[in-house]
């Protein structure tokens, strides 16, 4: 049976180190048999991938690579708690946030970076429920955050 650190391994994507915190939080915790993430930003190797609004400075397509690259960081909050990825079962929701230029309204397509991952690494355990949201701003300038809910594996 292939495993989520096998399928992580054969999608060639390595699972960053968490981020520090920014504020008074922690970017995972474990409550009974949920993970629950803290709002992911789209940092890679220590810099965010992208700052503004989407529909003004940032593509729908550059927005959809920052969800793909919350969710890979989402992940790794989450391992962190539950001793690898291989501790986490099924995916139940996910939250995105996309600061959104007015009359933008494709949230749906932004946040699908971060769903169609999930489905890429988990399969069927991957489907999960989902809000995509317009937001004015979000924190340090960033187009896309994006938390999650996991259930821990059996």
């Amino acid at each position: 049976m292939t495993t989520h650190s096998d399928r992580l391994a054969e999608l060639g994507i390595e699972l960053p180190e968490v981020v520090k915190p920014l504020a008074a939080y922690v970017p995972a915790t474990v409550s009974g048999r949920y993970v629950y993430t803290s709002g992911q930003l789209p940092m890679k190797n220590g810099e965010n991938i992208a700052v503004g609004t989407v529909g003004d400075d940032v593509d729908t397509d550059t927005a959809y690579a920052c969800a793909r690259q919350c969710a890979i960081n989402a992940i790794a909050a989450a391992a962190s708690v539950a001793g690898g990825i291989d501790g986490l079962g099924r995916v139940v929701k996910v939250v995105g946030f996309v600061s959104s230029a007015p009359g933008f309204t494709s949230q749906p397509a932004v946040v699908n970076g971060a769903s169609e991952l999930l489905l890429e690494v988990f399969g069927d355990a991957g489907r999960h429920a989902r809000s995509a949201v317009g937001v004015a701003a979000l924190p340090m300038g960033v187009p896309v955050e994006v938390e999650m809910i996991f259930e821990v594996a059996d």
